[in-house]
């Protein structure tokens, strides 16, 4: 893969990724600004969204459609909802999809799937990574929704109806949208907060050690795909 988008929903998310990568071309479509780097023999364009779902599928459909990328990475951090899963592991999708949408609606109407499969050579790389870093991974159902998990009473119930290993607010827009593009996908999430009563609390405090986390296998996984 020779050119590779990183989709961060804040600003935070990508600051140690721009860091790394130096000084960029910088490019604005659409609202979006778009920083193109050349590393290590790839061209590495990353991008902050905004939070939630609408601005992720808006950078997400600008990026493919103007810079063609070759894979989407979808950076970041996420509020934990395995019980095996603990504040800055790592979760790696292997699927992605809402879980404040009837998936009826994206089942039986177009387009016709409910739930995004990550790539599995992307997969493969950041759960390499991870070893590689002794950073302890988990592959799983990453759920988005328009709202932070703060609340006990609603992981729960997130819990019971998806099983997933975290919940963010941007994966299953992410993952959709390349989905309809046939472009490989995957999302790579440090666990911030437990998405719980105290998920708040917790996500100031782990906040900036977890995009950094992530920042570095991002990276790397650049690299070795």
């Amino acid at each position: 893969m020779e050119t590779i988008g990183i989709i961060g929903a804040m600003p935070s998310e990508l600051k140690d990724i721009r860091e790394t990568l130096g000084e960029a071309d910088i490019r604005r479509f659409a609202g979006f600004d778009f920083y193109i780097n050349e590393h290590k023999g790839k061209t590495i364009i990353n991008a902050c969204c905004g939070i939630a779902k609408v601005n992720a599928a808006l950078c997400t459909q600008v990026m493919l459609d103007i810079f063609s990328p070759d894979c989407i990475i979808n950076a970041g951090i996420a509020g934990g909802m395995n019980t095996d899963v603990r504040v800055c592991d790592i979760v790696v999708s292997n699927e992605v999809l809402p879980h404040d949408l009837d998936q009826h609606f994206l089942r039986d109407y177009p387009p016709y799937c409910g739930i995004f499969p990550a790539d599995g050579e992307l997969i493969a790389a950041a759960e390499q990574v991870c070893r590689e870093e002794n950073v302890t991974s988990f592959r799983g159902r990453i759920v988005s929704g328009d709202q932070f998990i703060s609340s006990s009473e609603v992981k729960a119930a997130i819990q019971k109806s998806f099983d997933p290993y975290a919940v963010d607010m941007e994966s299953a827009a992410v993952g959709q949208c390349c989905f309809l593009n046939e472009v490989p996908f995957v999302s790579v999430r440090c666990i911030s907060d437990n998405a719980d009563d105290e998920g708040a609390m917790s996500f100031d405090e782990f906040e900036r050690i977890a995009a950094k986390i992530v920042a570095d296998i991002v990276i790397r996984m650049t690299e070795i795909i």
